[in-house]
């Protein structure tokens, strides 16, 4: 009886450690196999000023990048839902707050209409990761994204949720309309 128990409560600690590490394997998105890992030194995770993340002039592009797609990994697939802000549903501009809040510690406005008057202005043809890309869907309305290299964006889809997409999409070449360089890339 004794080993019963023993097995049991074991399973019952293992089991859930198992299945979600396991799980989350084979959810990563397919963009992590192309980041070279940086290891952060002591100093670096408690000096941000000296952390490759914040080279301010310099905008280390694959530091930035793999921090964008780290966060994203906690938001993929969770629902658009208009002025949502949370994992329970998240609008394009508020997924924009939350990715740069924990990724690169930069404060974002919260709607896309103030997004948009932030950082300096960038051709299309010199985007770097963590560069806004804004897109107008109608008379009214825009969207946005983060542009994380190799012509792809990170955003809140309507119809997929937290996704990456690829400018090359006829609709978001149709729909293109700007985009912004932060100052903490510039």
């Amino acid at each position: 009886m004794f080993r019963i128990k023993t097995f049991v409560s074991a399973l019952l600690i293992f089991a859930p450690v198992l299945f979600s590490t396991h799980s989350f394997a084979f959810d990563m998105p397919k963009e992590f196999a192309s980041i070279n890992n940086h290891n952060f030194s002591h100093k670096e995770l408690f000096n941000l000023k000296e952390s490759p993340v914040y080279e301010v002039g310099n905008g280390n592009s694959k530091t930035i990048k793999a921090s964008l797609l780290s966060e994203y990994s906690n938001w993929k697939g969770t629902h658009y839902r208009l002025g949502g802000t949370t994992h329970k549903g998240v609008d394009c501009s508020a997924l924009m707050q939350h990715l740069f809040n924990a990724s690169l510690h930069q404060q974002l406005p919260r709607t896309t209409f103030q997004q948009i008057k932030d950082g300096k202005k960038i051709s299309k043809n010199d985007l770097k990761p963590g560069d806004l890309v804004f897109f107008k869907t109608s008379s009214r309305d825009r969207h946005v994204g983060v542009y994380v290299g190799d012509n792809q964006f990170i955003h809140a889809s309507k119809i997929e949720g937290v996704t990456i997409s690829s400018l090359d999409n006829q609709y978001w070449v149709d729909h293109y309309e700007t985009a912004r360089r932060l100052e903490i890339m510039s």
